[in-house]
């Protein structure tokens, strides 16, 4: 039976990032990845089908979107559709409470919400691996948003990508953890991750070596969760983050998400690092970082940027849960 359905997922942050894609329609990635979802940054998505509508509505954030947005939806909606013998068009009301296609992994969000309330809404019954398998076709870290906590990303090896998707790690981390979001630009960004990625895919030298380096990045990731150690989990983090980034600036032309602030805020992530508050810096495809320290450390790490005018926002978040079905907006 064909109702409406009300879903919300979190935006979830690569500790180990995925870089690059190997098959672009189904979204399979080049690498496998690890995240952190996230309970301060959300998205909400209402979806009713409707025999009344000609076509998919889409509202994004209380107005109307862009045709590109609405098209995406549009897209994602009819693999529901033809998977399982779907008709209706559908209004699509989403949210998001914090910036979009801001490299805040808002489409991650967005589309694992999107999946969820979907096929809800036709009254499907999904397991969270066919959510994953599903939300990844919308956006690939979108698979990674249908689960709480600590999440890993297969890359998998089938052509088909029915072997690439999400599996939890640790869903609720018994973990006094802190990532900082600090939102220097909230804008969307020129150039989107998928076409980042994708020319340093085709013309970064230094792409190759990133790519032999993962399997090592995840092993080494995996052991730090387990064993809760902090400063491990913490310096691989920022080594991949800053390593992915390298192959992206040694693309052709270099693929540049960052601005002159966020070199600055790095170097002050390393100077209050280094006046002895453990803390370590992850940067995706945008201006903005993020910032992981252990709760403890927060009241004194936000002390340290009252100074700095050029960030606009600063979000505490803490480990947040799978996506799930709620109540109306």
């Amino acid at each position: 039976m064909l109702k409406s359905a009300l879903a919300q997922a979190h935006s979830n942050i690569a500790l180990i990032k995925y870089w690059g894609k190997r098959q672009e329609s189904l979204k399979l990635p080049q690498n496998g990845s690890i995240s952190l979802t996230l309970d301060a940054l959300w998205t909400r998505t209402r979806v009713s089908f409707d025999e009344n509508l000609e076509t998919d509505q889409l509202w994004l954030n209380g107005e109307r979107a862009s045709a590109l947005q609405t098209l995406k939806v549009h897209k994602f909606l009819n693999l529901i559709r033809q998977t399982y013998g779907l008709s209706l068009a559908a209004q699509i009301q989403t949210e998001n409470n914090f910036p979009t296609g801001a490299g805040l992994a808002s489409s991650a969000s967005g589309f694992a919400a999107l999946a969820l309330a979907a096929t809800s809404a036709a009254g499907l019954h999904l397991s969270q691996e066919e959510l994953s398998r599903l939300a990844r076709q919308g956006s690939g870290s979108a698979c990674r948003s249908i689960y709480g906590g600590f999440v890993e990303w297969q890359r998998g090896e089938s052509e088909l990508g029915q072997d690439s998707f999400a599996v939890p790690l640790d869903e609720k981390p018994d973990w006094p953890l802190l990532m900082a979001v600090l939102v220097l630009n909230d804008s969307p960004k020129a150039l989107s991750s998928g076409d980042g990625m994708a020319q340093t895919v085709a013309t970064s030298p230094l792409y190759p070596a990133w790519l032999a380096s993962i399997e090592s990045d995840l092993a080494q990731m995996r052991a730090a969760i387990q064993a809760k150690d902090f400063t491990a989990l913490g310096s691989l983090m920022e080594h991949n983050a800053l390593k992915m980034h390298a192959t992206a600036l040694a693309a052709r032309p270099s693929v540049i998400y960052w601005q002159p602030v966020t070199l600055a805020l790095i170097a002050r992530v390393e100077k209050i690092r280094a006046s002895g508050l453990e803390c370590y810096l992850t940067i995706d495809a945008g201006p903005n970082l993020k910032v992981l320290m252990q709760e403890k450390d927060w009241p004194q790490f936000q002390a340290q940027l009252r100074d700095l005018p050029e960030i606009k926002q600063v979000i505490p978040a803490r480990p947040g849960p799978a996506a799930f079905l709620c109540e109306p907006f």
